[in-house]
């Protein structure tokens, strides 16, 4: 076993990047149903930044459960040191990422250790290295849970009805918003697989990269307005979202349904006036999932983009980084 104590980035805090420290503190110890993962690389996430800013209670949650100080990151990439009693499938040695105890600020990756649900976790793809491995969990996963199969019985905290994927086949057209970032570079690689038409919406310096994934159609949105050149698509999926998001409603044929990823401001009046379904989900962890599309990319049916890397002492530029925005795939930690 290593020495009792790691390096993490805490805070004790909350504000600007400035806010992240990097703390020596204790290992933690694997609980029932846990494994002690070595952190070789951690996925940047908004919700990191959104703790760091102060946001301390998941949508649904009533009241917080945050403590200060509190290490952030959800997203790891690691090797197994050590495995709870009652564990199977999981051994010492073993390669693994996974989106840890979402949705919570409980994730506590941006660390050297870190005790992880071993549900939460799946085997790490041979031909995927770790700093890749650690850009997919979060992202993939909300992907995979608006387009192909949410995965789980638990209401979502932003509708009372169930959310339920489109069907994808080579008779469906996507549009995709924020195409090129974490979530919409996943949604656009999983749709062409399905056999889907893609209509990718990002700004220009993505076009060719875009291309690179399989977008059928790129718009630049510095330039034009997808809901002045698009029209009859059957999903569209915002990862955008905002007050801005009905605009693109616009686009859909009737039967049509849009997926915003971050809630958005709609009026049922005005989508029952137009035929079209709102519905959106909330990503949870899910190991047995992660595994499909660990199977995906190790096949290179899908890949992750990596916008940058940083050392985790440097978890302050990573966030600096996240904060001048069009990003390009993921953000990642790597941890020594």
């Amino acid at each position: 076993m290593p020495t009792h104590t790691m390096r993490a980035v805490r805070l004790h805090e909350h504000g600007g990047p400035e806010v992240l420290r990097y703390d020596e503190v204790p290992i933690p110890e694997p609980g029932p149903g846990e494994v002690l993962v070595r952190v070789h690389a951690v996925g940047v996430n908004p919700p990191d930044w959104y703790l760091r800013g102060g946001l301390t209670t998941m949508p649904g949650e009533t009241e917080s459960t945050v403590g200060l100080p509190v290490i952030p990151g959800t997203d790891v990439s690691g090797v197994v040191e050590a495995v709870a009693a009652d564990v199977d499938g999981l051994a010492v040695g073993d390669e693994v990422f996974g989106l840890l105890r979402f949705p919570s600020f409980d994730g506590s990756a941006y660390a050297e250790y870190v005790a992880a649900p071993a549900s939460d976790l799946a085997h790490k793809p041979a031909g995927v290295d770790h700093v890749h491995a650690a850009g997919a969990p979060m992202a993939g996963l909300t992907a995979w849970q608006f387009l192909i199969e949410v995965g789980h019985d638990h209401p979502s905290p932003f509708q009372e009805a169930r959310h339920r994927p489109t069907a994808l086949d080579a008779d469906t057209t996507v549009l995709i918003n924020g195409a090129a970032g974490g979530v919409g570079h996943f949604a656009l690689q999983l749709a062409k697989w399905k056999g889907a038409r893609v209509i990718a919406v990002a700004s220009g310096a993505h076009e060719s990269f875009l291309n690179e994934l399989g977008a059928d159609r790129f718009i630049d949105y510095t330039k034009r307005r997808p809901e002045e050149l698009v029209h009859d698509v059957d999903l569209v999926l915002d990862t955008v979202g905002g007050p801005d998001s009905k605009r693109l409603l616009r686009t859909l044929k009737r039967g049509g349904a849009q997926f915003p990823v971050l809630p958005g401001d709609f009026d049922e009046a005005e989508t029952a006036k137009l035929g079209v379904t709102v519905s959106s989900a909330q990503v949870r962890s899910n190991g047995a999932q992660l595994a499909e599309l660990g199977r995906l990319l190790d096949a290179g049916t899908v890949r992750v983009a990596i916008d940058s890397t940083f050392p985790l002492a440097d978890a302050r530029a990573a966030h600096e980084r996240a904060a001048r925005g069009h990003i390009q795939g993921k953000i990642v930690l790597t941890v020594a």
